[in-house]
């Protein structure tokens, strides 16, 4: 499928369809559109009024033009109302339609739709973002795709002066939600410690990054007992990533990006019980797919920022090896863990990443994970939280993910809450109450950063799709790689 900008007008334009966009306050034809109506035999004024079409945000109609015409259907999108405009509402419009031309298995396919407010570049990029993600299926694990197929061959987009650069860099970020997807997606027997470093490896490879592999005996070296202590139970030996983007100038600024990397999580001895959503929890390395996401990303976009991409990856299982409920962890920067549930593992193995990660010298530290439920209950399938007590790093997160069109909404960091997480016998346990729980985790995870700024997500509800949108499809979104991105990008 090709996307590019086209210089025919609407007027002119020939295909099979022509999509444009109405707000809801502004469901009538300007002149140029009057004219394209007169010209389709009035199709695009019958379309609204037989439709009760009224521009609401993602409605869309669609209708076969009569006569001689050498164009071939109408599409009609909702933007909903014009106040309301983002960036992300081209993305969701672009996604929309792309839905509609897949169904109605259009081959060419034309969008006129930008706004004088927009800047023409991130129009035409944001909308073929939009396109790519609905388009993209993951038929990896069926043995039948032909009804699968996509019919969409190109797609051009008019009344939008726009760079090819545009879409070039639509394509590079796409690719790397696609990449996150995927990861999510796979079932953990597909993707394991071993084959996710296969794949960092690969990706190292093709766009020349730098990459670290830290096996058992370099973690048990520096100490990372938190990390291995969930790792025991696993056949699989763990693997500890560090990635690393450096810019051919000199970095403005040296970043961390920390993902959450169990495979599948069995919740250890306190095994997840049936109804739990346990053969769900290949996608529990969803923030370590989001980091790689992100990685593949960054690689091709090549900002002036040194990046470094970690994840300890591991599989939390149950043998005879395996960590018990009471034991006492030592993390890598000496501070020790009564653990208290072996279900709350993610941050265990986050905790050494973390230190890991402070010593690098970075000027930030973000991470990521599918951490807590108690996210869920608390913001919702849609929405992820956010922690940090630094305000101008909050400030920067939130900018980026406002473009990117995924929400996050700060949480606090009520120190008080750690009291909960108290032990009698070591210097802290792995979980407190229920109440709070994903503020706890925040806590718990900020023992491990010394010097650094930092943030933590807690991503645990938007990396999976109940059901498919705008531009997400069932199963794993890619959540927080383009707000990783955008991270990345912005001075």
């Amino acid at each position: 499928m090709e996307i590019k900008i086209s210089n025919i007008s609407k007027l002119e334009w020939n295909g099979d369809a022509l999509a444009i966009g109405f707000f809801t306050d502004k469901v009538q034809l300007s002149e140029a559109l009057t004219e394209l109506d007169h010209k389709l035999d009035n199709t695009i004024s019958e379309l609204i009024v037989e439709t009760e079409f009224k521009g609401k945000l993602g409605c869309t109609t669609i209708a076969r033009i009569g006569g001689n015409n050498s164009l071939g259907k109408i599409i009609l999108v909702g933007l909903g109302k014009e106040e309301d405009l983002t960036v992300d509402s081209f993305r969701q419009a672009g996604g929309y339609i792309a839905r509609v031309a897949k169904q109605a298995k259009i081959k060419t396919l034309a969008i006129a739709i930008n706004h004088p407010d927009y800047d023409n570049d991130i129009v035409a990029q944001m909308i073929s973002e939009g396109v790519i993600l609905a388009l993209h299926q993951d038929n990896r694990f069926k043995s039948d795709t032909e009804d699968q197929k996509i019919s969409l061959e190109t797609i051009d987009l008019l009344d939008l002066p726009a760079s090819n650069k545009a879409i070039e860099t639509a394509q590079k970020i796409t690719s790397g939600v696609i990449l996150a997807r995927e990861l999510v997606n796979a079932p953990a027997n597909v993707i394991n410690p071993v084959t996710m470093t296969e794949t960092v490896e690969n990706l190292a490879h093709e766009y020349g990054l730098e990459l670290t592999i830290l096996e058992q005996e370099d973690c048990e070296k520096l100490g990372m007992g938190s990390f291995l202590g969930v790792a025991k139970a696993s056949d699989l030996p763990p693997k500890f990533i560090h990635l690393i983007y450096k810019p051919e100038n000199t970095p403005k600024r040296k970043l961390a990006i920390v993902g959450k990397g169990l495979t599948f999580d069995s919740g250890g001895l306190n095994i997840k019980v049936s109804g739990s959503g346990i053969e769900t929890m290949k996608m529990d390395m969803g923030g370590a797919a989001a980091t790689f996401g992100a990685a593949k990303a960054i690689a091709q976009l090549k900002p002036d920022v040194e990046i470094h991409f970690i994840s300890a990856v591991t599989e939390n299982m149950i043998s005879g090896k395996a960590m018990h409920p009471g034991d006492i962890l030592t993390a890598s920067n000496g501070k020790t863990i009564e653990v208290n549930n072996t279900d709350a593992e993610g941050r265990l193995t986050l905790a050494d990443a973390l230190v890991y990660a402070d010593k690098l010298g970075v000027d930030a530290i973000v991470d990521l994970a599918t951490l807590t439920g108690a996210c869920i209950v608390a913001l919702g399938n849609d929405i992820a939280g956010l922690w940090t007590t630094d305000d101008d790093l909050a400030t920067q997160l939130k900018t980026s993910a406002q473009t990117a069109g995924e929400k996050f909404w700060q949480m606090p960091m009520e120190n008080k809450y750690f009291d909960q997480m108290k032990s009698s016998i070591a210097d802290m346990k792995n979980t407190g109450s229920r109440a709070g729980g994903s503020i706890t985790a925040a806590l718990f995870l900020q023992q491990f950063v010394k010097d650094t700024p930092w943030a933590h997500l807690d991503i645990a509800g938007p990396v999976w799709a109940e059901k498919s949108t705008a531009i997400d499809n069932e199963g794993g979104t890619g959540f927080a790689v383009r707000t990783l991105v955008n991270w990345a990008l912005n001075d």
